[in-house]
């Protein structure tokens, strides 16, 4: 593989950039065989700017209307490590008060999707409904448009007098389970089916995506999987996993299966047997119930669910590290080095490296959809900024980010 070129080194908050084809900020050296390591950060408290891996021409576009991406992120110094970051998060986070309007659309095999809007009628920027751009936004794993996560988005996006809708898992947004299907983060017809719809409301509105977690597994394998053809017009992802086997194998060392993984597969269990009726049509709920970790609960449910041979089969296909290749609109990324569901060694480094739509932004801390900042972190964050940042230079500047990512019009669709 092609050398790193513009290789930017950071020695406090500084960078210095080497004016060369492609930009690289803050990754440590190649090795041997063409793999990247990310730098090696002695100082827990110390402020760090993230490392942007991205082309030249998308890190121009970043920097001039992200300007985010260079500030020096300094953890909440009381907030130590990544476990300890996604817990605080977890218990301390405001939320927002948002008011939604929920909307059931069936799908194509008899069931429903439960769809959450904020249509922010009150836009002074976009007063025009069928023209004011639309945030769709992708929980994680269990989750559904009342994280803290997802409140926080919607509150940052309906500043910018942005819409918004949550697009809830099938059985997870509260809504009756009509058949046997669930979600998987490989399987993207109902993701389809919800941007056919929302585009169909309103066709004259761009549609940016936001995916948190595996919603951003589930993202970026649509848009892998869609091209040019994904009626979206870019696409935001926070704290993806991208290998899920590696990721898989992180949960499920001690202090990551106390802390997480127990604590999801039960609430994965839980929405099981709420739905145990349905189900039991297909599966071994019983034998479900029993799971004790992420990766029994996909052996026994997910992957039978979804016709796999075997969860390493599922796995396989529901990471998307390998597939942004085949992805066509501007993507940005963010990650964090000390993430327990997402281990930096999968990070893809060298696939984004050479490709000129998708940015990756690291962090060296920050843990799972958390990147806590300030002595009391309970409102707005990092990502927060970033995601704010991101979505109206999207939204305002159509123009320059598909020049910087060498898109041409007739591209996107």
């Amino acid at each position: 593989m092609e050398n790193i070129l513009g290789l930017c080194f950071q020695t406090s908050c500084g960078a210095h950039l080497l004016p060369h084809g492609r930009t690289v900020l803050s990754v440590g050296p190649q090795e041997p065989g063409g793999n990247f390591t990310l730098p090696v950060f002695p100082n827990l408290f110390s402020s760090q700017a993230p490392a942007l891996v991205c082309s030249e021409a998308f890190s121009v576009f970043l920097h001039k209307y992200c300007p985010v991406v260079t500030e020096c992120f300094t953890p909440t110094p009381w907030c130590w490590g990544g476990r300890f970051q996604t817990l605080v998060c977890a218990l301390i986070k405001s939320r927002p008060p948002v008011t939604y309007r929920n909307e059931l659309i069936r799908t194509v095999d008899g069931g429903q999707i439960s769809l959450d809007w904020v249509d922010n009628q009150a836009s002074v920027a976009y007063p025009e409904s069928s023209t004011r751009p639309t945030v769709l936004i992708l929980p994680g794993l269990t989750g559904n448009s009342q994280q803290s996560y997802v409140l926080h988005a919607i509150r940052q996006a309906s500043r910018h007098g942005y819409r918004c809708v949550v697009f809830n898992n099938r059985g997870f947004g509260g809504e009756e389970l009509l058949t046997p299907v669930t979600c998987c983060a490989a399987n993207t017809s109902d993701l389809e089916r919800v941007v056919h719809h929302v585009k169909g409301l309103y066709p004259q509105a761009p549609v940016l995506g936001v995916g948190v977690s595996l919603g951003g597994m589930l993202l970026l394998n649509y848009l892998a999987r869609k091209r040019t053809e994904s009626g979206l017009v870019a696409g935001f992802t926070i704290s993806v996993p991208w290998d899920a086997q590696k990721s898989c194998v992180s949960m499920e060392e001690p202090l990551n299966w106390l802390l997480f993984n127990k604590y999801l597969t039960s609430g994965l269990c839980r929405t099981v047997n709420r739905h145990r009726k349905i189900l039991e049509k297909v599966v071994d709920v019983d034998h479900v119930l029993k799971a004790r970790t992420i990766r029994e609960f996909d052996e026994r449910f997910t992957s039978l669910l979804f016709g796999y041979r075997s969860c390493i089969d599922y796995y396989h296909d529901a990471s998307p590290d390998k597939k942004l290749p085949d992805t066509a609109v501007p993507i940005l990324c963010l990650n964090a080095a000390d993430d327990p569901f997402s281990p930096q060694h999968a990070f893809p480094l060298t696939v984004v490296q050479g490709l000129p739509n998708v940015a990756l932004l690291l962090t060296a801390h920050g843990g799972h959809i958390a990147f806590l900042q300030g002595l009391f972190p309970r409102g707005e964050s990092y990502m927060e900024r970033l995601f704010s940042q991101f979505i109206q230079a999207v939204f305002e500047h159509p123009r320059d980010i598909k020049k910087a990512c060498g898109i041409k019009e007739e591209q996107m669709s």
